[in-house]
Order: structure tokens, then sequence, then C-alpha cells
């Protein structure tokens, strides 16, 4: 029998442990999951994570597909991280990011067809305001009726979801796209196209972007005073009062820097990758990307590290679908295990485990 004794203060090298023995354990997990469903597992396994790197049949094109699907997720978790340090949890980065790309494509077609260097960096700024005014809705919810951001963030997704869906078929619909609905080719506007800086490597302005921001959040949480207040906030709520720490203003800044992130990476998104806004154009980026910043222990360098695992696990999916058949649930369910498995073996960082003894029985 095994029992479990609380550590004196949580350990630091299975902080750092938990995230690969999560990682393995999903391995074996998912290949459970490929067997029930009659693939070989090995098989799978390697698919996912080794041919998109090193198969030379396939790596030239999955190499630089690696930073296209990092950079939103890197971006997104690196702005959710903040706010979970402080014990403030963003769940809707899923529609923030949804209204960023919408607000950078309205600027991009409202100024179609002219010519400007102004034009990208409007449409950026636009993205940012974008996903920083939807998460105010929580934000000001929040502090004014103390009401569950948890709750205000996710419903706030769904109403996300309609407002693309209404503009892919009405105000941003392609006047010359015989009435199928979707906006221009954003991506085909030289001012207004977020393409790659560097030829056949996925680099486009939204990977820079998202390693600015984990330099700059690293910076912030380490080196100035609203690090210290904001993992104060998380770790004793009350001494943070007494240390002279807002929690209204917390929750406002918090709140606002993950949003302003999560419509950048959706503004770079619509710019770039995704080319057009359509009624599918959301990946559920936002959701993943909560797995990130817990798989990346909601350090920055961590949650750079971890997003790019994160892609691996998308482009390798994505491979194993068309080569083994796979349906796209059982990619689905397989990055979610991660976070399951990690927040399993995260009490091995709090708690020993030990055998029982019969006295102590």
């Amino acid at each position: 029998m095994l029992r479990l004794d609380k550590r004196p203060q949580p350990s630091k090298r299975w902080n750092w442990a938990t995230p690969f023995l999560a990682v393995l354990l999903t391995m074996i997990a998912g290949g459970f999951l490929f067997m029930a469903l009659g693939k070989d597992p090995f098989i799978a396994i390697k698919l996912i994570f080794w041919d998109p790197l090193f198969n030379p049949q396939v790596a030239d094109y999955s190499r630089p597909q690696l930073l296209v699907k990092a950079g939103p997720l890197i971006l997104i978790a690196v702005g959710l991280s903040v706010g979970f340090r402080a014990g403030i949890w963003n769940i809707g980065a899923e529609g923030q990011y949804i209204i960023g790309a919408l607000c950078g494509a309205a600027v991009a077609l409202a100024f179609w067809p002219a010519e400007g260097w102004y034009i990208f960096p409007l449409m950026v700024l636009a993205g940012a305001f974008g996903g920083w005014a939807w998460a105010m809705i929580p934000a000001i919810l929040k502090t004014r009726f103390n009401t569950n951001e948890i709750l205000v963030s996710l419903l706030l997704v769904y109403v996300a979801e309609k407002i693309l869906a209404a503009m892919s078929v009405g105000l941003m619909r392609n006047p010359d796209g015989a009435g199928f609905p979707g906006s221009r080719n954003i991506a085909q506007y030289p001012a207004a196209a977020n393409n790659e800086l560097i030829a056949d490597t996925g680099m486009h302005w939204g990977v820079v972007a998202a390693f600015i921001a984990v330099i700059f959040t690293y910076i912030m949480l380490h080196r100035h005073i609203l690090g210290f207040q904001v993992q104060l906030a998380g770790q004793a709520p009350r001494a943070a009062k007494f240390a002279g720490v807002a929690p209204a203003r917390l929750v406002v800044l918090c709140l606002g820097f993950s949003g302003a992130m999560a419509g950048l990476a959706g503004m770079f998104e619509v710019s770039g990758p995704a080319r057009l806004v359509s009624i599918d154009f959301n990946a559920y980026y936002g959701f993943t990307a909560i797995i990130v910043a817990f798989l990346g222990r909601l350090h920055p360098v961590g949650i750079a590290l971890a997003g790019l695992l994160m892609a691996l696990t998308y482009i390798g999916g994505e491979l194993a679908q068309f080569t083994l058949g796979l349906p796209s649930a059982a990619i689905q369910v397989f990055q979610g295990m991660l976070l399951f498995f990690l927040l399993a073996v995260d009490v091995l960082s709090n708690y020993r485990i030990r055998l029982k003894t019969h006295e102590a029985a």
C-alpha cells in the first residue's frame, strides 16, 4: 500500500522532470489507443514524433511547418501564463484569437487595394486591440461584479465563433467570390500579407513576435516589480494585499495582456498561413495553448519548447492521419493526454510516494 507525504516545499527537480514523464506516459497510453484502433502503435508514434523531423521524404515540408504551427501556440501560451501564475484563469483565448483576427483582417480589407507601409503595422495594432478588448469583458465583469472569469471568458468563445461565421458570409465576404463564404485572400495583398521572411523556413512575423514575447515576458517576470506582484498574488493572495498589490488592477493587466497576445496570434495567422477569414478559420489554438502553458511550467522558455513539441504533434498527427487513416479525434485525444498526465504526475512535485508500514496503517 502507498501513501502520499507532503513535501516541506515543492521539489524543483520533479517540477522540471514531470513534463518529460508526462510526454513518456502520453506516448505509452497513446500507443494503446492506436492499438485499439487497429494500428501499429510503434509506427504511429514514429510518424508523430520522428518522421516530421528526420524522414527525408516529408521533412522538407514538415520542418517549416513546425514554426508555422508553434508561433501562435507560443504567443497565446505566453500571454496565458502570466495570468495563470497570478491565479487569474483566462480560458477564452480562442475567442480573443478570433476577434484579433477579425480586427486585423478588417483593416486590411478596408484599405484594399491601396499600398502603404503603414497598413501592416495598423493591422498589428488592430489585432492586439481586438484581443485586448474581448478580454476586457471578463476583466470588467470580474472586477465590478465579481463574476467568474473562467465561465465568462469560455462562453465568449462561442459568441466570437458566431461573429466569425456572420462576418464570413456578411460584411467581410469576398465580393468577387461568387457568393461563397470567406473574405478576400489577404495573403495576396502585398501591403497586408504576412509572408515568410526567409524562404522555406516557416519564419514569418508571427514567429518573430512569439519569441519577442518569450523574451519580454521572461524579463517582466524575473526583473520587474510587476512580475513579483504576479507571482506573489498566485502564491499568497493575502500577503499580496499587504504588499500593496491591487487585485482589480492585476486582473485587468493579466487578462488584457493575454487577450492582446491571443489577438496578435489571430492577426498573424489570418494574414499568413490561414490567408483569409472563413467560417472554419479557428484551429483551436487558444485551447491547445493552455496545454502548452502548463507543459512549459508557466515559464517563458519552457513554453517555447512546449510549443514546438505541441506543433510537432499537430504536424505528425496530420501525417499519421494521412498515412494510417487515423481519425482526427484520435490525435486530439492524444494531445489532451499530455495535459491529463501532466496534471496527474504533477503530484510528485508536492508529495513523496512512500510504502505504508503496518504501524502507520
